[in-house]
């Protein structure tokens, strides 16, 4: 397998484009974009299968705009073990993070195997887990003991709330309390559910349209909004929360061939955001202060 570990890796500096073409021609329409290491807008990755060549291509030349990957669902089970180890460990070796789907977790504790699951786990080399309750029901009680059980494996928690079917949706003061209880249980982020279709989900409607009352409430409720990661796979709604909660919210359920076209949009070199910068119509602050 090829090393990548060892090759070049590009970054940027202080807000301008470093060790690339365009290095210190341009700077960002917008302002303020937080760099890694950074805990505050993170970008997080679904990969639902790529190979090899695939996400080492992946990382070459995205890894200083991703901070999590995330193997969708229950994919990470189909790996052959040595690919599924370099994987993990390339991410790592480029400073980003990789975990399984929370689908995966929820089997585990189905089966009662979460102990097995942690410990196969810790393995293979993965160093964050998520914990959800997507399609089954757990108490809080349960929810809790399985954050503080990662925790203690030494695992760091990315927690998920809302349902992944509508029929199972359920209100935005259950979801305040999930996450108030995910977090003092010990959780690094709690995502938002919005799946990978972005639609008929928490704050999405059927056409994957940002409902903005729904928003409106969970941001009033919410006591630590910079460890909320918000799952926005489609452009439309990438768009609509960074013009909402300025370039550093948190997203999710990225994928791989917008990683790039996401962080354009973030800083202001692309249409849709260049143009409410220049009307000065984007809420550009600090996550924490929403």
């Amino acid at each position: 397998m090829q090393d990548r570990s060892r090759r070049w890796k590009p970054r940027l500096v202080d807000g301008m484009m470093n060790e690339g073409a365009w290095s210190g021609v341009l700077e960002f329409p917008i302002g303020g974009r937080r760099q890694k290491p950074r805990h505050v807008g993170l970008t997080m990755v679904i990969d639902k299968g790529l190979g090899l060549t695939e996400f080492g291509d992946l990382l070459e030349v995205a890894a200083p705009y991703i901070d999590f990957i995330k193997l969708g669902f229950g994919t990470s089970v189909f790996y052959p073990a040595p690919i599924l180890r370099e994987k993990i460990r390339l991410a790592r070796s480029y400073g980003v993070e990789i975990f399984p789907g929370g689908t995966f977790f929820e089997v585990a504790v189905l089966q009662g195997r979460l102990e097995l699951y942690l410990k196969t786990a810790g393995e293979l080399g993965y160093t964050f887990i998520e914990v959800s309750d997507g399609t089954i029901n757990m108490s809080l009680a349960q929810r809790y003991d399985a954050v503080a059980r990662a925790r203690e494996a030494g695992f760091g928690v990315i927690t998920e709330v809302g349902k992944k079917d509508p029929r199972d949706a359920v209100g935005e003061i259950k979801i305040l309390n999930l996450m108030a209880t995910d977090v003092e249980a010990g959780a690094d982020y709690v995502i938002v559910e919005g799946r990978e279709t972005g639609q008929g989900v928490v704050i999405y409607d059927k056409n994957g349209v940002v409902k903005e009352e729904t928003l409106e409430l969970l941001l009033q409720g919410v006591q630590n909004a910079e460890r909320i990661i918000w799952e926005a796979p489609q452009k439309q709604q990438q768009q609509a929360l960074i013009m909402r909660l300025g370039p550093n919210v948190n997203l999710g359920n990225v994928q791989p061939g917008d990683v790039l076209a996401l962080e354009a949009l973030r800083v202001g070199l692309r249409g849709d955001t260049l143009r409410a910068a220049l009307k000065k119509d984007l809420q550009v602050k600090a996550v924490g202060e929403i």
